[in-house]
């Protein structure tokens, strides 16, 4: 039996919603153009220098946070952190650390805040408007130029290859919620509603950068670190798609340094941060699964048409058919980023060093990863793919 196809889509899609951490917003769409931004830049605030010097952080301990952070450091930078102080509270012990909450109606709010200034903040830890609202609004008077780290599921459809930062934005039905709903469906809309406000509250000093999948140390959600897992174990290994399907990825440590090196820079705008320059594939990726492990593991290549073909949606973490509904997924441009001076490392090296950090983990935290097929259900599609 046939699965519907745009159930099956959607599984992949939405698997990509949450990549770095995790309100009535009264959000007015028409005030921006499609790409968030402003048609004309304002002149920075008036003491704004050259180049940045300062650096607030909101997030800053998780995942992306601790590379913008390590980077920032290595480019001499006066690094504040703000956060709850609850994810690894013993990290940077020689930075300044805000004790807050994003919410401004919970505890002491953005208070920490008040009254400071930054040359820059990167904001590694907005998922919804009201909070990004909240905080844009309170540094404005006191920052250069606000980053904020949205996603690609801002877009409103994920059909076409090659699409741009011009293409059309999600739009939620209820602008005022705040979940990320039970399949993360609202996840894209509140991007888009965040890099509004922020873009409303410092008109023409926003960078709104939107990442496809982040990979690479300290990853904690496991979706790229599966596949190296995976092939680690060797045996019969059950890959989705062809073998030429693109596939987009961005190391953490490129992105991080990325962002330092706009701030510094005082680059606006809106960027698909994604990569490599051209994209990769998945066979790429299992060559490259297979050199870091040492692993003979077999390959047995899964088309759509037999998972489809299975009734059910298959957590395959990454992979997104390059057809229909989710063509351009992994085909986004990234011709805007690279030209500002996005780069990005070989493959072989960020799975490697992805590799050699995951194998560092205590054996809890290696036995199962958090994302993946099943074994069992892996067994059963190897049944039915080699069968006869």
């Amino acid at each position: 039996m046939s699965m519907d196809r745009r159930r099956f889509l959607q599984l992949g899609l939405l698997a990509a919603a949450y990549p770095v951490g995790c309100s009535p917003s009264g959000a007015d769409r028409s005030a921006n153009p499609p790409g968030g931004t402003t048609a004309t830049e304002p002149e920075p605030t008036p003491d704004a220098g050259p180049t940045t010097k300062s650096l607030l952080v909101l997030g800053g301990t998780r995942f992306l946070g601790p590379a913008v952070v390590d980077e920032a450091l290595a480019a001499g930078l006066e690094v504040t952190l703000f956060n709850r102080g609850k994810s690894d509270p013993k990290a940077y012990p020689e930075l300044e650390k805000l004790i807050g909450d994003r919410d401004p109606d919970k505890g002491a709010g953005l208070s920490a805040l008040e009254g400071r200034k930054w040359d820059a903040v990167i904001d590694t830890s907005g998922y919804f408007p009201r909070h990004v609202k909240a905080s844009a609004e309170l540094l404005a008077p006191n920052v250069r130029q606000y980053l904020f780290i949205s996603s690609v599921s801002a877009y409103a459809g994920h059909d076409k290859p090659g699409s741009d930062e011009d293409s059309p934005l999600a739009q939620l039905e209820d602008p005022t919620v705040e979940t990320m709903g039970d399949q993360f469906q609202h996840y894209g809309g509140l991007k888009v509603l965040c890099e509004q406000a922020a873009e409303r509250a410092m008109p023409g000093r926003v960078a709104n950068v939107r990442p496809g999948y982040i990979v690479g140390p300290r990853d904690p959600t496991d979706r790229f670190t599966y596949w190296p897992w995976r092939v680690a174990q060797g045996g019969d290994v059950v890959v989705p798609g062809s073998a030429d399907d693109p596939i987009q990825v961005i190391d953490v440590r490129d992105l991080g340094r990325w962002l330092v090196q706009m701030a510094i820079n005082d680059t606006r705008g809106v960027f698909n941060a994604v990569g490599p320059k051209t994209p990769t594939t998945m066979g790429a990726v299992m060559e490259a699964c297979q050199a870091a492990t040492g692993s003979d593991a077999r390959l047995h290549w899964a088309s759509l048409e037999f998972l489809e073909a299975q009734g059910e949606p298959l957590p395959f973490p990454i992979w997104a058919p390059p057809a229909g509904e989710s063509a351009g997924f992994h085909q986004y441009s990234n011709a805007r980023a690279t030209e500002a001076g996005l780069s990005h490392r070989p493959l072989s090296e960020v799975v490697a060093d992805l590799w050699t950090w995951f194998s560092a983990q205590p054996e809890e935290r290696r036995k199962t990863p958090r994302a993946g097929l099943p074994p069992a259900v892996e067994q059963q599609l190897i049944a039915a793919l080699t069968k006869g």
